[in-house]
């Protein structure tokens, strides 16, 4: 066994000592994306200088990094083999700092960036004005992830309500957070066919000129874990049903369940529903949301239901926005919401108490919690000069941090409550019940891949967290 890994440990380095970065600008010797994308090999960096490109390219090697440098590079206009402005033949390609125009083709489906080949990852990008934002299918059904992080999509679509935002075809997972999709012209501003979909901490919005269709359609079921968006219909959209699921068919594997936590849906259209369920639905979960406008709350059954602690209202004026016409639903002191909210609890091994909060444009903060959770994307937090994360009755320490090896904790509780470990994805990796009183123990933590973290502490009396590093 350590004669295998050392062999493997060697491959590594070989593979890192060969791996190449290539730099493409105006004043470099490669001066469009397309004049490297037959040179690179496995594992290789493309540099682009910001400024602007028409080109198009197809990328077909493997764990790929493209990125713009010094700023946004904007490639636009040209779209290659008939498909997308990049297209992506290659697996586990990841794509940062690069705007997206003008991708349009004779099937009016040309896209910003047409996924192909498998998994990739996409951060800090934009896409505008293109047939779609992103266009994607599984090469085979159901083994591959997509990551859209920190990034916007704006005015994509024909028109003609086949082309999104984002169209995402029949993938394994799809996880968007931290984004802004907004505009589509027509078709949806989400469409995933994927098999478990997390959309997580976003702004999903029409405003007052977007002609979009749903905010978010989910045709196929599967999982849907939809977590602390700011989601918002227009009054012009072109479709009044602001969530669609399963509504072409629950044929995606089960579990058929879908969950809503912690999310702000506002409807300015003067009709429609807020969520439109297929029949045959396993689970809806609709906890700590906040319903505003006016429509229908659920349209369709599911065999379980659970619908506790939101808020339903009319009117968005009756809930304490800070700024509700200008799309800024962050939480007044004298909001209804505040501290109405309960554990949302789990989705399987999936927890589902929200960490972050969205912020424009693009961004993201973590979410504190003191006493009980609000209800909505935003959680309201008083300006007193005391740790936020802490109330008088509960205390949670943690050392060191960042942590290489043992996590060293201190819990000091009027109530029993739950303490866990969670990663960027809400999946809990850790956890243990803790008795009311004072306790300390060690976590050993050598095996976790390094990355962020979230220990969290929920009892009757808080919800408690701390971020932390593993080295």
């Amino acid at each position: 066994m350590k004669n295998l890994s050392l062999v493997f440990s060697l491959l590594c380095i070989t593979h890192s000592t060969f791996a190449k970065i290539y730099q493409v600008g105006a004043s470099k010797t490669y001066t469009v994306p397309s004049a490297v994308a037959n040179l690179v090999s496995d594992g290789d960096t493309v540099d682009i200088d910001a400024g602007t490109y028409s080109d198009c390219a197809t990328w077909n090697k493997n764990n790929l990094l493209l990125r713009g440098v010094g700023g946004m590079a904007h490639i636009k206009d040209v779209v290659c083999s008939g498909k997308g402005i990049w297209n992506f033949n290659g697996n586990n390609i990841t794509t940062e700092y690069i705007e997206f125009s003008g991708a349009a083709n004779p099937s009016l489906n040309g896209a910003g960036i047409r996924g192909q080949g498998g998994s990739f990852t996409v951060r800090n990008c934009y896409f505008h004005d293109n047939e779609n934002g992103i266009l994607c299918n599984d090469p085979v059904a159901g083994t591959s992830d997509v990551l859209v992080e920190y990034s916007e999509f704006n005015s994509n679509g024909n028109g003609d309500g086949y082309s999104h935002n984002l169209y995402i075809g029949n993938m394994k997972s799809f996880t968007l957070r931290y984004c802004y999709t907004h505009h589509a012209k027509i078709g949806h501003e989400i469409k995933s066919r994927a098999q478990n979909n997390y959309i997580l901490y976003n702004r999903i919005t029409n405003e007052t000129t977007g002609t979009a269709s749903r905010n978010i359609d989910l045709p196929n079921g599967g999982l849907a874990i939809l977590i602390g968006n700011i989601i918002e219909q227009g009054s012009n959209s072109d479709n009044s049903n602001m969530i669609g699921y399963g509504l072409e068919g629950l044929s995606n594997p089960t579990p058929q369940n879908i969950y809503l936590v912690n999310n702000t849906i506002v409807n300015n259209k003067s009709a429609g529903s807020f969520v439109h369920l297929q029949p045959g639905t396993g689970i809806l979960t609709m906890v700590n949301t906040i319903f505003a406008g006016t429509g229908t709350l659920i349209n369709g059954t599911a065999a379980t239901l659970d619908t506790a602690t939101n808020l339903v209202s009319a009117t968005s004026s009756a809930i304490g926005f800070v700024n509700a016409a200008a799309y800024d639903y962050q939480l007044l002191p004298s909001a209804k919401v505040i501290g109405k909210g309960s554990n949302p609890g789990t989705a399987g091994s999936y927890a589902l108490l929200p960490v972050s909060e969205y912020v424009h444009n693009s961004k993201k903060r973590n979410r504190t919690v003191t006493g009980t959770i609000d209800i909505g994307a935003y959680e309201y937090v008083p300006t007193t000069g005391m740790d936020p994360s802490v109330s008088n009755a509960s205390r949670l320490l943690s050392f060191p941090n960042p942590v290489s090896s043992k996590l060293y904790v201190s819990i000091t509780s009027m109530h029993s409550g739950m303490l866990t470990i969670v990663n960027t994805l809400g999946q809990i990796l850790f956890s243990e019940n803790i008795e009311q009183g004072e306790k300390e123990f060690e976590i050993e933590m050598e095996g976790y891949p390094a990355g962020f973290y979230f220990i969290r502490y929920v009892s009757k009396e808080v919800v408690s967290y701390k971020e932390l590093i593993k080295e």
